[in-house]
């Protein structure tokens, strides 16, 4: 920065002005549609051809298992000359000749002789910026809406407008707009905000560093490999939602201001640094596939609630913009001191990527990725699963024939570089988690509510019964006395009628007794032998017809009391009726509530396997990601993503919100709290929020005053969980950035917390979150003897078995932290001692990675060689140990100065290594 400047708008350096100024006088014929690439005739010139045809629809793609080849497809544009070509090469034409109908281009040797090449498309310096679009850039996008990953990329000489054709933001003239802008005003129009997500991120590779533009501060982002599938991300970059294209130009104008440029000979404002845009579209697809879940309940039949749903398929792509950094010769641009730092960085790595596509172009078993970060971020475009667009830009002056010819050439190599594009559809379970949740709450209100219905009418029946059987009770008493009134009143009336005819027939008989008793015996006679009186045969008739006329009563009245007893009994018969309906409802509730019991288990276990899918299918982004936060507990996800979603519209319209705004609406302390949750589930998704808020430096100091610390070091010590031992250490690792918290990590015991964790675990980023936090405690030159002394760095050399890259590079990094803390103390003034890692035997492992594949296992290394050497009571070990012969490599081939001048000037200082090398008689 201290020769170069930002960016301050202006795209394109200073060619883009005169680029458009005679865009505008441009001809008739340059706005006609261009041919389809399909139908373009076989190169010249002996250069393999294949057509890109048109992409797989997803019936033929699969869910990106399978893909087709699409090769690379290459575009070369002219740039007319500008004001001092038309000054300079007055008396000479152009080193170049376009036959855009042919789609051929002669470039000349000499006035005699020229040699032709052949393109996808020719674009001339009349070429509209529309047209440029539509030919290089347009299939690709319709390829992003489609679900396929895709990269368009600008390649040339400083000046000859990259930046031009790739960024050019059109606010004065709309015709003027860029690649980056129409590409984002199609994937806008073809996508519904309310369904899909649209995303993005913009970087710039300076120096071999990648920085944010969109977040100034974060300048040293590294790059992540998935190990299983090689897919290359950023996490640490800044993603933001773009929902309209303003607040897209707005980032593009954040973004550009950020940029470093500077002022050549070649371009008044060239770029110094790789520009490369990130657009991320997530598009949900329906109706398209007809597919299933079932889940198993316990007797073996899928359930069919569960089976009539059928999980969201979301498409995922990514379409990635990279403007290069033109290649310049010094001699040429005119570079000098740190601009010429700047070339030299700019130059290596194109040269990597060119070595990279002559390796693809030529199917050569190695192609050489790792020597350079922008091959790593390349690594999908060219070679993997993306369909790339390449536009080459060369300028008209003979003068620069040379760099025009290299820059043709890297063309013709680009055209034969085969992808196989992939397109990449998954289920998305976290939508179906959603909709099983509503489901389920759906069925428990519906289930209260048939509960509550059936409870009231089993009462209303109940009622009703009682109701019945009382009234019939009642009827049967009032009808039963009433009847056994009347009968015993007419009883004791014909009773009285009877004493009455008595009476009256004792006094017409006479007085006296004898004449009665002579009476009796008369009549006693007179019946015996059968001649009854006139008088006695009437009494005797009218008695015989009251006791026929009481017998008839009597049978009246015991058929009327039979009735009322069979009416009793058919009433007691429907009481008992209702009681056995009563008793069938009560087992119908009760099985009703089984049921409801089972469904609630069984739905619980469906969340539980739908979540643990969810979270297999991001494992690797969210591990990577610190953790990610995930569905913590109703209420709380929603906060999150709210402070998410509102963080990101601030990005788009402003400054970066601070994460703090978390604490405001969730609470640091309900988060902490749940770290001592007794649902697993809860305490994983709590110790992955703490990881996030950690990764802040304005959190730090809340969670370790909130008690975060001492939770963190209780999970690594009692929990047996390795998703929960990973986030806390990766947690621990960000705490242990500030040197405060270092030593409170210290004083709790969390080295030796750390050195077991290391020792258990399986997991390489496990191993890697543990290396890391440990390196980052090598750091400080107050706890060497206490780290060293808890078993802190035979940790970190006990962990290097694991084998996996990223753990190296921590390992590495914490033994170049802890051999420069020692020489720092060393320069302070102490007493110099042996190092200890030399006596805790890390050296023959440092000296057996000095030089490995890996350049930030290689980098680290070299500097903690650098650093032991630089104490002469180290000498004997490092040249015992074959340590010497490493020093020298370093000090000839290493490819950063600033460590080869390290190794250089700590040779030179020490009085034994010198000795040695004139033993040995090896110069330096």
């Amino acid at each position: 920065m201290a020769s170069g400047s930002y960016r301050n708008g202006g795209i394109g350096g200073g060619a883009a002005p005169r680029l458009s100024a005679k865009l505008d006088r441009q001809n008739s014929g340059a706005n006609a549609t261009p041919r389809s690439s399909a139908k373009s005739k076989p190169p010249a010139g002996g250069f393999r051809r294949s057509s890109s045809g048109p992409l797989p629809s997803s019936s033929a793609a699969g869910k990106g298992d399978s893909g087709v080849p699409g090769r690379v497809r290459v575009a070369v544009r002219l740039r007319p000359r500008n004001a001092e070509e038309l000054v300079a090469d007055a008396d000479f034409g152009d080193c170049v000749e376009l036959q855009p109908e042919m789609k051929r281009l002669k470039l000349r040797k000499n006035n005699w002789e020229s040699e032709t090449y052949e393109f996808d498309e020719v674009l001339t310096e009349f070429a509209s910026q529309k047209r440029v679009y539509e030919v290089v850039a347009k299939p690709v996008v319709e390829s992003i809406l489609e679900g396929y990953n895709g990269t368009v990329m600008a390649y040339g000489q400083t000046g000859t407008g990259k930046t031009f054709t790739l960024g050019r933001l059109g606010e004065e003239d709309t015709a003027a707009r860029g690649i980056m802008v129409r590409a984002m005003e199609d994937i806008l129009a073809d996508t519904s905000p309310d369904v899909d997500c649209i995303s993005v991120s913009y970087l710039q590779l300076y120096m071999e560093t990648i920085q944010d533009l969109l977040d100034p501060g974060n300048d040293n982002i590294a790059i992540v490999e998935d190990p299983k599938t090689g897919d290359v991300s950023v996490p640490g970059a800044t993603i933001v939602e773009i929902r309209d294209q303003s607040s897209f130009l707005e980032l593009l104008r954040l973004g550009e201001a950020q940029r470093f440029a500077a002022n050549t000979k070649l371009n008044t404002e060239s770029s110094r640094s790789h520009a490369i845009l990130m657009v991320h579209v997530r598009r949900a697809i329906k109706g398209k596939h007809d597919i299933e879940l079932s889940f198993s309940g316990e007797n073996g039949h899928a359930t069919p609630m569960v089976t009539s749903f059928r999980p969201p398929i979301v498409r995922k792509s990514k379409l990635v913009v990279v403007d290069l950094a033109g290649s310049e010769r010094i001699d040429k641009s005119g570079s000098e001191g740190h601009m010429l730092e700047e070339a030299k960085s700019i130059n290596l790595s194109l040269s990597a990527l060119g070595k990279c596509i002559n390796a693809l172009a030529e199917n050569s078993p190695h192609v050489p990725v790792r020597d350079s970060k922008l091959t790593r971020l390349l690594k999908d475009s060219f070679g993997g699963t993306a369909r790339t667009s390449l536009v080459v830009t060369i300028g008209p002056s003979p003068r620069h024939r040379g760099e025009t010819a290299s820059t043709i050439m890297f063309g013709q190599r680009a055209m034969k570089v085969e992808n196989m594009v992939k397109l990449k559809e998954e289920f998305d379970y976290k939508s179906l988690c959603r909709r099983l949740d509503i489901e389920l709450d759906k069925l428990i209100t519906e289930n209260e509510r048939q509960r509550k219905v059936f409870e009231d009418e089993v009462e209303r029946i109940r009622a009703e019964a009682q109701s019945c059987i009382t009234e019939a009770e009642r009827n049967y008493r009032n009808s039963l006395e009433n009847e056994r009134l009347k009968y015993q009143q007419d009883y004791m009336d014909s009773i009285k009628k009877l004493e009455e005819k008595w009476m009256v027939s004792q006094q017409s008989n006479g007085n006296d007794k004898p004449r009665s008793e002579h009476n009796c015996q008369c009549l006693e006679k007179a019946c015996s032998d059968e001649v009854p009186s006139a008088s006695a045969s009437d009494e005797l008739t009218e008695v015989r017809k009251l006791l026929q006329n009481e017998k008839i009563l009597r049978e009246s009245t015991e058929d009327e009391v039979i009735d009322l007893k069979n009416q009793v009994l058919h009433w007691k018969k429907l009481e008992a009726a209702g009681n056995a309906e009563i008793i069938k409802l009560h087992k119908m509730l009760e099985n009703e509530a089984n049921q409801k019991d089972k469904l609630e288990e069984e739905i619980a276990g469906l969340k539980s396997q739908l979540l643990q899918l969810s979270v297999e299918a991001d494992e690797t982004r969210r591990s990577l990601d610190r953790g990610g936060s995930g569905k913590i507990f109703p209420g709380l996800d929603s906060l999150l993503s709210q402070a998410k979603n509102s963080q990101l519209r601030e990005q788009g319209n402003g400054p970066k919100a601070p994460i703090a705004k978390l604490f405001e609406q969730v609470g640091l302390q309900k988060i902490l709290s749940l770290l001592e949750s007794e649902d697993a589930d809860v305490r994983v998704h709590a110790v992955k929020v703490v990881a996030n808020l950690a990764a802040e430096e304005a959190n730090q100091e809340k969670i370790v005053e909130a008690g975060g610390l001492t939770s963190l070091l209780m999970l690594l010590r009692n929990s047996e969980d390795e998703t929960i031992r990973r986030v806390a250490a990766g947690a621990i690792a960000n705490l242990a950035m500030n040197e405060t918290n270092q030593e409170l990590i210290m004083a709790q015991g969390g080295i030796s917390l750390l050195s077991m964790t290391a020792a258990d675990a399986e997991d390489p980023q496990t191993l890697r979150m543990v290396a890391g936090a440990i390196a980052n405690l090598c750091g400080n030159d107050k706890l060497q003897a206490r780290l060293r002394g808890e078993g802190g760095i035979k940790a970190l050399l006990g962990m290097v078995k694991c084998g996996h890259p990223d753990v190296l590079a921590q390992v590495a990094r914490g033994i170049a932290n802890f051999a420069k803390c020692e020489s720092r103390s060393a320069t302070q003034g102490h007493k110099v001692q042996k190092s200890l890692l030399i006596d805790d035997g890390a050296l023959p492992w440092i000296v057996k990675n000095a030089n490995n594949e890996a350049s930030p296992i290689r980098r680290h290394i070299e500097l903690a060689l650098c650093h032991l050497a630089q104490h002469e009571v180290n000498a004997d070990d490092m040249i015992s140990e074959g340590a010497l012969w490493e020093l020298v490599r370093i000090s000839r081939d290493c490819s950063r100065e600033d460590i080869r001048m390290l190794a250089y000037r700590t040779l030179s200082s020490s009085p034994t290594l010198q000795a040695e090398l004139r033993r040995l008689r090896i110069e330096y």
